[in-house]
């Protein structure tokens, strides 16, 4: 893809602002969709900035860089585009923005006219995507960027986790959740916010709370704060092993937080004394003292039990 032109970003800068376009439009936030849009332009730029440096300090600290040159961007519910509108200004290479609100579409039309073919919308939801076949479709595995709807959020993020073979198909995430969904992503063992979600998301990316957002950020304010998470995926989670059982294995764990693990995994096998000590762990831990390898240990001592 070439570079994007300087008569690009101008025709973007000229757009009308977002408070404007969602009056013109219709479009109040939509509560059945988990719509919450964000109006400041330079919050969404900001935004934009950490999918192309992802937290790291030494990447884009000119202000007048565009760190997201060259990239791909897959970006979910854009709603009327505000944070679209960021990141091609930030200057990705091209965004792929995946929208099932319809009202939305004349207002990322709008954008996608003043871009240089920049911006490619799907009609469609999030969660019946084949994400694999679509990154097939781009010159480079995109960076995922998105203010999710709180209702999917943990949805998806799981789904992209999980996703198989691995490397996966995409080079990084960034995404905003509700803050206390990222304090959970980010946790520690011996943390009461630690659990499932933090050892999944632990034992296959490096994920670096970035900054939070308040309610006011927000039209309309949710009753939360939110926060950006940033996801760098590991080329190789160590220890490896399945990720499916991985997953069973902390769901079990985790399903019965006060419980030592010796009555916990009773809902992964009948008896957990023989896999725990296969796995050298006490069965009078909790699950929340565990560290990720400790996890990954007992998948594979359990996938091996079952033969």
């Amino acid at each position: 893809m070439s570079a994007p032109s300087d008569a690009g970003y101008t025709a973007l800068d000229q757009l009308p602002p977002l408070r404007d376009v969602i009056k013109a439009h219709g479009l109040a936030a939509d509560k059945r969709l988990g719509q919450n849009f964000i109006l400041d332009l330079n919050l969404t730029r900001r935004i934009a900035r950490a999918a192309g440096t992802r937290g790291d300090a030494a990447v884009g600290r000119d202000s007048e860089a565009r760190p997201l040159l060259g990239k791909s961007i897959v970006e979910i519910g854009p709603g009327p585009g505000g944070l679209t509108r960021a990141l091609l200004l930030e200057g990705a290479a091209h965004v792929t923005a995946i929208e099932r609100d319809p009202r939305c579409r004349p207002a990322l039309d709008e954008i996608a006219a003043a871009c240089d073919g920049r911006l490619t919308i799907i009609d469609g939801d999030a969660l019946a995507m084949d994400w694999r076949a679509l990154a097939a479709t781009l010159p480079s595995p995109p960076v995922i960027v998105a203010n999710l709807p709180y209702n999917i959020a943990t949805q998806l993020l799981i789904d992209w986790l999980e996703a198989d073979p691995w490397p996966p198909w995409y080079s990084g995430m960034v995404l905003m959740f509700q803050k206390e969904v990222a304090e959970r992503i980010v946790a520690e063992p011996d943390n009461k916010a630690y659990g499932r979600l933090a050892v999944i998301a632990q034992w296959r990316t490096r994920p670096k709370l970035l900054f939070t957002l308040p309610p006011t950020a927000f039209t309309p304010p949710p009753k939360v704060e939110s926060a950006i998470v940033a996801f760098t995926p590991r080329a190789e989670p160590m220890p490896a092993c399945d990720v499916r059982i991985l997953g069973r294995v902390t769901a079990a764990a985790f399903g019965q937080r006060r419980k030592m693990l010796r009555q916990s995994l009773k809902a992964l096998t009948p008896d957990p004394e023989p896999l725990l000590a296969a796995a050298g762990i006490a069965g009078t831990l909790r699950g929340e003292v565990l560290t990720i390898a400790d996890f990954a240990r007992l998948a594979n001592v359990f996938a091996r039990m079952r033969g």
